[in-house]
Protein backbone atom coordinates (compact mmCIF):
# COMPACT_ATOMS: atom_id res chain seq x y z
CA UNK A 1 0.00 0.00 0.00
CA UNK A 2 1.59 2.96 -1.00
CA UNK A 3 1.65 6.01 1.81
CA UNK A 4 -0.56 8.96 2.02
CA UNK A 5 -0.30 12.16 3.43
CA UNK A 6 -2.52 13.41 6.23
CA UNK A 7 -2.67 16.72 8.14
CA UNK A 8 -4.42 18.03 11.09
CA UNK A 9 -3.47 20.42 14.40
CA UNK A 10 -1.14 18.31 16.03
CA UNK A 11 0.68 15.05 15.09
CA UNK A 12 -1.39 12.98 17.07
CA UNK A 13 -4.71 14.35 15.48
CA UNK A 14 -3.07 13.65 12.15
CA UNK A 15 -2.69 10.09 13.21
CA UNK A 16 -6.25 9.74 14.67
CA UNK A 17 -7.05 10.54 11.45
CA UNK A 18 -5.14 8.67 9.35
CA UNK A 19 -6.70 5.30 11.56
CA UNK A 20 -10.01 6.70 10.90
CA UNK A 21 -9.41 6.97 7.16
CA UNK A 22 -7.26 3.52 6.80
CA UNK A 23 -9.74 1.64 9.19
CA UNK A 24 -7.17 0.34 11.36
CA UNK A 25 -5.49 0.39 14.57
CA UNK A 26 -2.86 1.98 15.90
CA UNK A 27 -0.55 -1.87 15.57
CA UNK A 28 -1.24 -1.88 11.76
CA UNK A 29 -0.11 1.94 11.46
CA UNK A 30 2.80 2.64 9.58
CA UNK A 31 3.83 6.40 9.71
CA UNK A 32 6.62 9.05 9.16
CA UNK A 33 6.40 12.74 10.68
CA UNK A 34 6.56 15.49 7.73
CA UNK A 35 6.17 18.33 9.50
CA UNK A 36 5.46 18.60 13.51
CA UNK A 37 3.66 21.78 13.26
CA UNK A 38 3.13 24.94 15.07
CA UNK A 39 0.43 26.74 17.12
CA UNK A 40 2.25 30.24 16.18
CA UNK A 41 1.65 33.40 18.06
CA UNK A 42 -1.90 34.01 18.45
CA UNK A 43 -2.77 31.86 16.02
CA UNK A 44 -0.67 33.45 13.38
CA UNK A 45 1.95 32.11 11.03
CA UNK A 46 0.28 28.54 12.49
CA UNK A 47 1.68 25.42 10.75
CA UNK A 48 -0.48 22.33 10.74
CA UNK A 49 0.97 18.55 11.65
CA UNK A 50 1.91 16.46 8.17
CA UNK A 51 2.15 12.89 8.45
CA UNK A 52 2.73 9.97 5.88
CA UNK A 53 0.86 6.87 6.75
CA UNK A 54 -0.16 3.61 5.56
CA UNK A 55 -1.44 0.07 6.69
CA UNK A 56 1.44 -1.96 7.97
CA UNK A 57 1.69 -4.68 5.21
CA UNK A 58 1.06 -8.48 6.89
CA UNK A 59 2.46 -11.70 5.58
CA UNK A 60 -0.93 -12.23 3.94
CA UNK A 61 -1.12 -9.27 2.30
CA UNK A 62 2.52 -9.50 0.73
CA UNK A 63 1.34 -13.47 -0.35
CA UNK A 64 -2.09 -12.09 -1.67
CA UNK A 65 -0.12 -9.30 -4.15
CA UNK A 66 2.23 -11.53 -5.44
CA UNK A 67 -0.33 -13.97 -6.30
CA UNK A 68 -2.81 -11.24 -7.34
CA UNK A 69 0.07 -9.74 -9.93
CA UNK A 70 1.06 -12.92 -10.96
CA UNK A 71 -2.46 -13.88 -11.96
CA UNK A 72 -2.59 -10.62 -13.61
CA UNK A 73 0.78 -11.60 -15.59
CA UNK A 74 -0.91 -14.71 -16.74
CA UNK A 75 -4.01 -13.24 -18.20
CA UNK A 76 -6.33 -15.46 -15.66
CA UNK A 77 -8.88 -13.99 -13.89
CA UNK A 78 -9.07 -15.53 -10.20
CA UNK A 79 -9.80 -14.91 -6.76
CA UNK A 80 -7.55 -15.61 -4.10
CA UNK A 81 -8.85 -17.04 -0.50
CA UNK A 82 -5.95 -16.96 2.02
CA UNK A 83 -5.92 -18.64 5.65
CA UNK A 84 -2.98 -17.84 7.89
CA UNK A 85 -3.27 -20.35 11.14
CA UNK A 86 -0.15 -17.99 12.81
CA UNK A 87 -0.15 -20.70 16.25
CA UNK A 88 0.53 -24.35 13.60
CA UNK A 89 2.45 -21.86 10.90
CA UNK A 90 0.46 -23.13 8.19
CA UNK A 91 -0.99 -20.73 5.40
CA UNK A 92 -4.05 -22.44 2.88
CA UNK A 93 -4.32 -20.90 -0.13
CA UNK A 94 -7.80 -21.34 -2.45
CA UNK A 95 -7.60 -20.32 -6.45
CA UNK A 96 -10.93 -19.80 -7.48
CA UNK A 97 -11.54 -18.96 -11.18
CA UNK A 98 -12.99 -20.11 -15.07
CA UNK A 99 -9.50 -21.66 -15.98
CA UNK A 100 -8.56 -23.10 -13.55
CA UNK A 101 -6.84 -26.29 -15.12
CA UNK A 102 -4.01 -23.62 -16.74
CA UNK A 103 -3.01 -23.28 -13.37
CA UNK A 104 -3.10 -27.10 -12.40
CA UNK A 105 -1.58 -28.03 -15.54
CA UNK A 106 0.22 -31.58 -15.97
CA UNK A 107 -0.51 -33.84 -12.85
CA UNK A 108 -0.29 -30.82 -10.86
CA UNK A 109 3.44 -29.37 -11.75
CA UNK A 110 1.93 -25.65 -12.37
CA UNK A 111 -0.13 -25.93 -9.37
CA UNK A 112 3.26 -27.37 -7.24
CA UNK A 113 5.44 -24.72 -9.29
CA UNK A 114 3.65 -21.90 -8.14
CA UNK A 115 3.07 -23.47 -4.82
CA UNK A 116 6.93 -23.26 -4.26
CA UNK A 117 6.97 -19.58 -5.38
CA UNK A 118 4.38 -18.81 -2.67
CA UNK A 119 6.38 -20.57 -0.11
CA UNK A 120 9.95 -18.67 -0.96
CA UNK A 121 7.30 -15.53 -0.59
CA UNK A 122 5.91 -16.44 2.34
CA UNK A 123 9.32 -17.34 4.21
CA UNK A 124 11.32 -14.39 2.97
CA UNK A 125 12.25 -12.64 6.47
CA UNK A 126 10.39 -15.03 8.70
CA UNK A 127 12.28 -16.76 11.81
CA UNK A 128 9.67 -20.18 11.82
CA UNK A 129 9.29 -22.07 8.67
CA UNK A 130 5.81 -21.62 7.03
CA UNK A 131 3.42 -24.79 5.50
CA UNK A 132 1.95 -23.03 2.40
CA UNK A 133 -0.51 -25.69 0.67
CA UNK A 134 -2.04 -23.93 -2.82
CA UNK A 135 -4.87 -25.51 -4.18
CA UNK A 136 -7.90 -25.33 -7.05
CA UNK A 137 -11.09 -27.32 -7.53
CA UNK A 138 -10.21 -29.63 -4.79
CA UNK A 139 -7.34 -30.55 -6.81
CA UNK A 140 -5.11 -31.98 -4.25
CA UNK A 141 -7.54 -34.18 -2.67
CA UNK A 142 -8.82 -35.59 -5.59
CA UNK A 143 -4.92 -35.87 -6.97
CA UNK A 144 -4.50 -38.31 -3.41
CA UNK A 145 -7.65 -40.49 -4.28
CA UNK A 146 -6.02 -41.58 -7.62
CA UNK A 147 -2.83 -41.98 -6.49
CA UNK A 148 -3.85 -43.98 -3.68
CA UNK A 149 -6.04 -46.06 -6.16
CA UNK A 150 -3.05 -46.36 -8.56
CA UNK A 151 -0.85 -48.03 -5.56
CA UNK A 152 -3.41 -50.58 -4.45
CA UNK A 153 -4.10 -51.67 -8.61
CA UNK A 154 -0.16 -52.15 -8.86
CA UNK A 155 0.29 -53.70 -5.60
CA UNK A 156 -2.71 -56.05 -6.66
CA UNK A 157 -0.45 -56.83 -9.64
CA UNK A 158 2.53 -57.46 -8.08
CA UNK A 159 1.26 -60.18 -6.04
CA UNK A 160 -0.53 -61.65 -8.76
CA UNK A 161 2.92 -61.38 -11.28
CA UNK A 162 5.70 -61.28 -8.27
CA UNK A 163 7.29 -59.29 -10.08
CA UNK A 164 8.25 -55.56 -9.04
CA UNK A 165 6.57 -52.40 -11.01
CA UNK A 166 8.40 -48.96 -11.35
CA UNK A 167 6.00 -46.12 -11.19
CA UNK A 168 6.40 -43.09 -13.18
CA UNK A 169 8.58 -39.85 -11.79
CA UNK A 170 6.68 -38.16 -9.05
CA UNK A 171 7.20 -35.50 -6.65
CA UNK A 172 8.02 -35.70 -3.02
CA UNK A 173 4.70 -35.44 -1.68
CA UNK A 174 3.55 -38.12 -4.02
CA UNK A 175 5.72 -40.52 -3.33
CA UNK A 176 4.80 -40.15 0.22
CA UNK A 177 1.29 -41.16 -0.41
CA UNK A 178 2.27 -44.04 -2.56
CA UNK A 179 4.47 -45.04 0.64
CA UNK A 180 1.90 -44.52 3.06
CA UNK A 181 -0.98 -46.26 1.28
CA UNK A 182 1.01 -49.69 1.19
CA UNK A 183 3.11 -49.19 4.58
CA UNK A 184 0.34 -51.82 5.97
CA UNK A 185 0.41 -54.23 3.33
CA UNK A 186 1.31 -57.80 4.93
CA UNK A 187 3.30 -58.54 0.57
CA UNK A 188 4.81 -55.94 -0.66
CA UNK A 189 7.10 -53.05 0.33
CA UNK A 190 8.09 -49.67 -1.46
CA UNK A 191 10.97 -47.90 -1.79
CA UNK A 192 12.12 -45.01 -4.24
CA UNK A 193 14.78 -45.20 -6.65
CA UNK A 194 16.66 -42.91 -9.07
CA UNK A 195 17.54 -38.81 -8.79
CA UNK A 196 15.41 -36.15 -9.24
CA UNK A 197 13.41 -35.31 -11.41
CA UNK A 198 13.22 -38.82 -12.38
CA UNK A 199 12.99 -40.04 -8.77
CA UNK A 200 10.34 -42.40 -8.89
CA UNK A 201 8.55 -45.52 -6.56
CA UNK A 202 9.52 -49.28 -7.32
CA UNK A 203 6.69 -51.95 -5.55
CA UNK A 204 7.93 -55.52 -5.20
CA UNK A 205 7.42 -58.10 -3.29
CA UNK A 206 8.25 -58.72 0.48
CA UNK A 207 11.49 -61.23 1.10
Amino acid sequence: MEYREFSAKTVNDAITEALIQLGVTSEQLEYEIIEKGSAGFLGINSKKAVIKARKKETLEDKVRKFLEDMLQAMNIDATVELNYDEASKNMDIELKGKEMGLLIGKRGQTLDSIQYLVSIVANKDTEEYIHVKLDTENYRKRRRETVENLAKNLAYKVKRTRKPVSLEPMNAYERRVIHSALQNDKYVSTYSEGEEPYRHVVIALKK
